[in-house]
């Protein structure tokens, strides 16, 4: 499925707003820095938009704009995934 400019756009805006709020949620406050911020808010955007389009919540998460909706979604996503990522780095042995 083929992404347009805008859509790129939207993603990057969503991705670093809900970034931002999960790292700083996560870390009690000192936040993840600019560039894992993005990461962790893509990656967040993406798990949270397809659990809530499998679920029903809130459809409409795939129009080309920026909105609550889709700031919660992709802020859920990124604590799902930053839960993953820390479940993963204990299996390892890691801090």
């Amino acid at each position: 499925m083929p992404f347009s400019l805008a859509q790129l756009i939207v993603w990057l805006i969503i991705g670093v707003i809900a970034g931002s709020l999960a790292g700083t949620v996560a870390t009690a406050g000192a936040g993840l820095g600019r560039w894992t911020s993005v990461g962790v808010g893509l990656v967040g955007a993406l798990i949270g938009g397809l659990i809530f389009h499998l679920f029903g919540i809130w459809p409409g998460l795939d129009a080309i704009s920026i909105s609550l909706r889709s700031i919660v979604a992709a802020f859920i996503g990124s604590l799902i995934f930053l839960l993953l990522l820390w479940i993963f780095k204990r299996g390892q042995g890691g801090a």
